[in-house]
């Protein structure tokens, strides 16, 4: 299929698939991935990285809440759907489309109780992240209550660590896990039955792979953005050069003037800015781009729609290539420069991005 858009995320299924058999070969004790796709599958677009997650055969896949799953079910996903956040209005789109929850407060509790069709649900406790799920103490009641409604087929427990990265002391995660081993215990001592389990998000899955239970929730490490040599970055956010300008030294350049050249230079404008996702910290020198295989400084505020970048030491042209993240110039390397983090710049990338997949099954 032609391709007439020239700012892409070009998106590589067979990078994809690449971490997915890595990370899969990392896996013990017939423990499963549950991929997560939330949020337009961190930018990548949803029901495509859904469609080739199933292929390959992923277990399951967990998204934010339930317009999330719909979405995926109406494209034609078989494959467990697992909704982290169902909310109080939306049970009956959620029984309809055959989607599985969270369940993590009383408020939820109480709406599956009082709703007796039957559902998968998957049981949060909060075990130090204080975002959600149960408590310790809601223990007893919360086994009370599934124990006398038997519609609700508890499938997992589950928590989130807080702390798993490892430039971090490793006390607070140890805590964490040992609460949640303990709180496994009591449920299923209360359900009097075997319950799979899982905590681990990726770095969790890096840095204590020992604590992998039942399932993992892999998301940023499938899309290959993780300081691991052994995964891919699987996308590709690129454009061209729309115009070109030659200014004389004491020019300023953009909104605010915020710069102004200290020498005759060579600037080229670059179609993509902040509405497209392009944070505007970025600028000012803080980012850099590749242009013809160089690496140029952004200057000058970026704009709604545009950026400039100094072209002066390269020979360049409009309609030349632009690299913003990719291969040469990765998203860790670009989400450093302004202190956050790949899932931030994936997540803020705008729907109006041309996504363009490339796999090995396509002629």
């Amino acid at each position: 299929m032609s391709n007439y858009n020239e700012t892409i995320l070009e998106v590589d299924f067979r990078k994809l698939e690449h971490n997915f058999k890595y990370l899969t070969c990392k896996l013990s004790n017939n423990c499963k991935i549950i991929a997560v796709v939330k949020a337009f599958a961190y930018g990548h677009g949803d029901i495509e990285v859904a469609r080739k997650l199933e292929k390959l055969g992923v277990y399951a896949f967990w998204v934010a809440d339930f317009e999330e799953g719909v979405k995926l079910r109406n494209a034609g996903i078989k494959t467990k759907i697992i909704i982290a956040n169902p909310g109080l209005k939306s049970y009956t789109k959620i029984i309809k489309n055959n989607l599985e929850i969270v369940i993590h407060n009383m408020e939820l509790l109480k709406l599956y109780c009082n709703n007796t069709t039957e559902i998968n649900v998957h049981l949060k406790f909060n075990t130090g992240m204080n975002r959600y799920g149960f408590d310790e103490i809601d223990i007893k009641y919360l086994c009370d209550q599934l124990n006398s409604n038997k519609h609700l087929k508890v499938k997992s427990l589950c928590s989130h660590l807080s702390t798993t990265e490892s430039t971090s002391p490793k006390e607070m995660t140890e805590q964490q896990l040992i609460l949640f081993e303990t709180v496994c215990e009591k449920v299923e001592s209360r359900l009097k039955k075997r319950i799979d389990k899982h905590i681990l998000n990726s770095t969790g899955f890096f840095n204590f792979p020992e604590k992998q239970f039942n399932f993992v929730r892999l998301g940023i490490s499938l899309f290959g953005s993780y300081n691991n040599s052994n995964l891919k970055q699987i996308s590709k956010f690129k454009t061209v050069i729309s115009n070109n300008r030659d200014v004389k030294k004491g020019d300023a350049v953009g909104y605010s003037s915020t710069f102004i050249t200290n020498k005759d230079m060579n600037i080229s404008v670059v179609p993509v800015g902040y509405a497209d996702g392009l944070n505007r910290r970025l600028g000012n020198g803080i980012g850099s781009v590749m242009v013809n295989g160089v690496m140029c400084s952004i200057i000058g505020n970026i704009c709604m729609d545009s950026f400039t970048v100094d072209t002066s030491e390269i020979n360049c042209k409009i309609g030349d290539e632009v690299e913003i993240f990719g291969h040469k110039n990765s998203i860790l390397n670009l989400s450093e420069k302004i202190g956050t983090i790949p899932y931030e710049i994936y997540s803020t990338l705008n729907r109006r991005i041309k996504r363009v997949y490339i796999d090995t099954a396509e002629k």
